[in-house]
Order: C-alpha cells, then structure tokens, then sequence
C-alpha cells in the first residue's frame, strides 16, 4: 500500500554524474522516465550515456541506449576521449544498444494510426537480454519527424513511457529545443507528459558559452531549484558544479602562519590563520605580487608545500620576478615543495578553471595557494558566475583548511575599489589593501589590515617601501586624512592625534 505519510518520497537512482545527486537530493527517479531538454550542443547525449556508463561501472547496473539519429557506431567512438570503452561493455553484456535510426530513403508519410509495438518490443526484448535497470532513449523526437498534430506525439509518447515504467527501469528521454528560452520540446507537449524534466542550457554571456542545469520538475521527490552551472571535462565527462554542495560546517583553526612579512605578521596579530582566505588589492605596482611571493617563500621555508597560480604571467615571468627580490621559486619546485600553473582566463571558462584547479590541488596537496590574480579571471566574465568560481574555489580551501591568498587590481589613485573586491570582500577572512599616496609630489605607499577575522590586528595605515628584498613597512602615516579616498591632506593641528597615535601603536607591538 502506498505510503502517503508527509515527507515520503520516491525512492532514487544515483546518477553517477558528479553535481546531478546533489541537486536531485540522491538522484534520478527510480523506475520513471526524466526527459533531458537542450538544443544543440547542451550536452544532452553526454549527459545521457554517462548515466549508462556510470551505472554499470559504478552502480552494477546493465543499460540500454536506444538511438534515433547518431549510429551505435558513432556514438562509442564520439566518447573515447572520455576514456570510456562502449564495445568492451557491450562485449560484457552491460551495455546493449538499439538503433531506431530512420536511415536515408526511408519514406515518412502521416497515415492512419501510429503504432510503436515494434519499437517497445525490441526495447522490452534489450532489457531482457542483460538484465538492465536503466535506459536511454536519445533524440526521441527523430520518431516524429512527419508528425504535425502534437496531440498525437502527446500520446505516444505517452505510451512510450507507460511502456518503460512496465520493464521497471530508471529511463532518460533526450529531446531538442528549439531556442534556450522557449518551449522545453519541439512540440510543446512533452514536458507535460513526463514525469521529471532536466533542461541543459548554453547560453552565450559576454562573449562567452556559459552550460547550466535546471530540474524543471521531479514529480513526487523535492529537488533544489534554479539554474547551476557545470562543464565537460574530457577526464571526468559532465561535471555540475552546485554551490549548494558546499557546507558551513568547516572546523576553525587556531593555527598561525607566517605572511613571509614579520612586519606584517605583527599588523595581523601574530600571522594569517592556517584556514584563512587572503584578498590582497592594490594598483599596478604597489607590491601584490612581491606578498604572494614572500607568503609562498614562507611555505617553502617551512617545509611545505604551495601552489601559486598566475593569469597574467609566464612561470618564466614569475621565477624572475621574485628572483629580483632574492626569492628562488625555481629552487622550491626543484625541492618538490612548489608548483607553478599558468592558463590565460580566456582560455576556458569559469567552471573548467575551477575544476583544473582543483585537479591541481588534489594532485599535489599543497598547505598554501595563491592565484595571481583574480582580476584577470574576472574580465569580460557576469558577476555571478565569478562570484560562483570564487565561492567555490574558496569553499574547497577551507574545506581543506589550505590557506588561500589572492590578489586583485584596483585604480592606480582615486577612491573606490575594485569590481572584484565588491563581489567577494563579504566572504574573504583577511582583507589587505595596498595603496599609493601623493603627498607634497612625491608618490608613497600606504599600506592597512582593512579586515581580519577572529583576531585583533593594527588598525592605522602604515608606509612601507620597497627594495631589491622585498616590503619594509614603517610606522603609521600622522597628520594625514583621506589617503583610501585618494585625496590625502595635511593637518598639522591635531598634534595630540598623533601622539595617541603613535603610542597605541607601540603599545600593540609591546613596545614600551
């Protein structure tokens, strides 16, 4: 009997296909059919055949893929940069194919009554011969090619899925769409008849394709709503990247670590936290790069491993540049204690950058990382999805309580701060801005703790120069407003302001 108790739900497939469990909260539907929807090139027959593939890889569960367009010959060898090996599965019985093709010359004329016993009893006869449990059935629209009353299609698609439902096996359905924005089938009838639908969407942002994934419904079983990103990756197929799939439920450390800066280390009371996300923003030449450096030389000296992404340079480019400041990155590689990963933004997009990068740090499990910078990844990219590749990206970090250090780029003077560090700065731990100052025709640096943490740290903007060693931060700019404003000024009146100053400042660095 069945159980109508509140918050019963229909038991579920897993998928297999990283992303997809989580938003289905366990998976697919067992025992119904989910019609995938895209147009072309969405990634709907990925989706799909990776289903199959990881149900029998996985899961132990023979498949079934029904094809009405690609041969069963194109279709495996279109996946072997996958690394999936179809002809071996169907050689093992765990994987069968039926081909529906309407081959060239075949004649198509919409007469009398549409009958598919044939096409459900070669399906029924499939299943039978491995045993399966899941089905695809890829581009079914090609059966109605010579059909224009939709209440026809309605109706056999109908029976399709009566049918499948009879064999008791967890089906996909792929159809086109015609527009990203439009009706969810060709025929506008076919969301309607299904019980779940997925759309895959690709959309062109900025220049840019963008894929997402929406679970327009689930009928009977809740699921998360809204679009989430994801990609194709040739190691690991369809890859769907939920922020969702990130938990607050992260342990804090207490744990310090050294900015390579002892001065610095003083202004954030003792050093970074081991699990801490850093945002280090400044113009061009006020010494971001000089930080990341000096952070990863601390690493390095510690023992530990680092990895430092760049967007901007060469691995070349960034070995010399530290060199100048008498930090030998080539040396800490050659140790097996640094590696460095250069890709231009523009090369991929956002969702293969942050799994590329999380290949990485599986890979070499560092302590540290450094992306240098993000302004760079943020170019010519919407707000949301950086933010997404941001969260994400930072969200691992914690998760592995590996400390993350960041740069971004603002106006060389002026008020204001970067896009970048407007989107992000709410989820950063640390926040460090680095600034130049005009000040009597001279340009000075300035440099604050605008935001730490968990822990007390120097409130005053201090000046630093910097030589062929590095940073040297000096003591607290006095008598002077308005230099984050870009309009710094002079006020010699207020000498009693100073004094406090200058003593509140000793008294954090225990100076007497």
């Amino acid at each position: 009997m069945l159980d109508l108790s509140v918050g019963t739900q229909l038991p579920l497939e897993p998928s297999g296909i990283e992303g997809l469990d989580q938003i289905g909260y366990g998976g697919l539907p067992r025992g119904r059919s989910t019609v995938v929807s895209g147009t072309a090139g969405s990634g709907k027959t990925l989706l799909a055949m990776q289903f199959l593939v990881e149900g029998t890889l996985r899961y132990d569960q023979a498949g079934v893929f029904c094809t009405f367009e690609e041969l069963p010959d194109d279709l495996m060898h279109n996946v072997v940069s996958f690394g999936w090996d179809l002809p071996a599965l169907v050689a093992d019985r765990r994987l069968n194919f039926v081909d529906a093709t309407q081959h060239p010359g075949d004649d198509f004329l919409e007469v009398g009554s549409f009958d598919l016993s044939g096409l459900l009893a070669r399906l029924e006869n499939a299943v039978r011969k491995v045993g399966a449990k899941r089905v695809v059935l890829d581009a079914v629209g090609g059966l109605f090619p010579q059909f224009s009353d939709a209440n026809v299609v309605r109706r056999e698609l109908h029976r399709i899925y009566m049918g499948l439902r009879s064999l008791d096996v967890t089906t996909i359905v792929t159809i086109e769409r015609i527009e990203e924005e439009g009706p969810v089938g060709r025929f506008g009838v076919e969301e309607f008849v299904a019980d779940n639908v997925i759309v895959l969407r690709n959309r062109l942002e900025m220049e840019r394709r963008r894929r997402t994934v929406e679970i327009l419904k689930f009928r009977g079983t809740a699921h998360q709503k809204g679009e989430f990103p994801f990609t194709i990756d040739p190691r690991s197929g369809m890859t769907i990247l939920p922020l969702s799939a990130f938990e607050l439920v992260q342990r804090s450390t207490e744990e310090r670590v050294s900015s390579g800066n002892p001065e610095l280390d003083g202004m954030c009371g003792g050093g970074l936290y081991r699990d801490a996300i850093i945002l280090v923003s400044g113009a061009t030449g006020t010494g971001k790069t000089l930080t990341v450096s000096k952070y990863i030389e601390a690493a390095v000296n510690a023992g530990e491993r680092a990895i430092l992404f760049g967007g901007e340079e060469s691995p070349d480019q960034m070995r010399r540049n530290a060199a100048g400041w008498g930090i030998d990155l080539a040396a800490a590689e050659e140790a097996g204690l640094l590696r460095i990963v250069c890709r231009y933004p523009e090369e991929m997009g956002l969702e293969d950058h942050t799994i590329r990068i999380k290949r990485e740090i599986e890979d070499f499990q560092p302590t540290r990382v450094a992306v240098d910078s993000l302004s760079a990844f943020e170019r010519g990219t919407a707000t949301k999805p950086f933010r997404e590749f941001f969260i994400g990206l930072s969200g691992h970090l914690k998760l592995k309580k590996i400390t993350g250090m960041f740069t971004t780029t603002t106006a060389m003077l002026g008020p204001g701060e970067s896009p970048t560090d407007t989107h992000i700065s709410t989820i950063t731990d640390t926040i460090i801005l680095l600034r130049y100052v005009e000040l009597n025709g001279n340009m000075r640096r300035a440099l604050t703790v605008l935001k730490m943490r968990g822990t007390r740290h120097d409130h005053n903007i201090r000046e630093y120069w910097i030589d062929d060693s590095g940073m040297h931060i000096e003591g607290p700019f006095v008598g002077v407003h308005g230099i984050l404003s870009g309009a710094p000024i002079y006020d010699f009146r207020n000498e009693r302001e100073r004094l406090d100053t200058m003593f509140e400042t000793d008294r954090f660095n225990g100076r007497p």
